[in-house]
């Protein structure tokens, strides 16, 4: 079992800055990636950004590519959304998910998700 916790959510400004971090405890060894989805309100959950855990390669979605960056520190086994330039259509809650297995990072198939943090962009 892998227990994630996210934190870092809150309201912002459109062009402000948030960083969100999703602490992940457990079985944490098996860690092969760790990924960000969000789903806004009456959307489906989407992904935006994630990162294997051993060689720290970074994927992300068109919509944050150049805005967000994704990174992980493994001491601390936590993995951070750094959120820049953030508009009013990135308002979502936001979902820290990790995978024990090699998967298609950008697809939902990982195996824990977190419980969720609220980012509201104001215009």
């Amino acid at each position: 079992q892998v227990q994630l916790v996210e934190s870092g959510g809150g309201l912002v400004q459109a062009g402000g800055s948030l960083r969100l971090s999703c602490a992940a405890s457990g079985r944490t060894f098996s860690t092969s990636a760790m990924g960000w989805f969000r789903q806004a309100p009456g959307k489906e959950r989407e992904f935006a950004a994630a990162i294997t855990w051993s060689g720290g390669m970074s994927y992300y979605a068109d919509s944050v590519k150049g805005r967000f960056t994704i990174s992980r520190d493994k001491t601390k086994n936590t993995v951070y959304l750094q959120m820049n330039s953030l508009k009013p259509e990135d308002t979502a809650v936001y979902y820290c998910a990790a995978a024990l297995k090699s998967i298609r990072v950008i697809s939902p198939d990982y195996d824990y998700w977190g419980q969720g943090t609220q980012v509201t962009v104001s215009s």
